[in-house]
């Protein structure tokens, strides 16, 4: 994995949820049970979303920060 960022989605039930946008190194491949069973243990379960969304890159604004809005808009959030 090269980076991850993390955004809420709405959510019915608990009214939104944590997204993990995940970029991959080009030379790996990594799926969402890889990063399930890396965050079993680490984080409580119920922070883990039930989607990962792979993504080519992730918006950043003109200081290098992550651009959360434009990966909302992205993610189709």
């Amino acid at each position: 994995m090269l980076e991850a960022a993390v955004v809420a989605v709405p959510d019915q039930r608990w009214g939104e949820r944590p997204l993990a946008c995940v970029v991959v190194a080009p030379d790996r491949a990594l799926t969402a049970e890889d990063l399930r069973a890396h965050l079993a243990g680490r984080v409580a379960s119920w922070w883990v979303r039930d989607e990962f969304r792979f993504v080519a890159e992730i918006p950043k604004t003109a200081t290098g920060k992550f651009a959360k809005v434009a990966l909302r808009r992205l993610t189709g959030q």
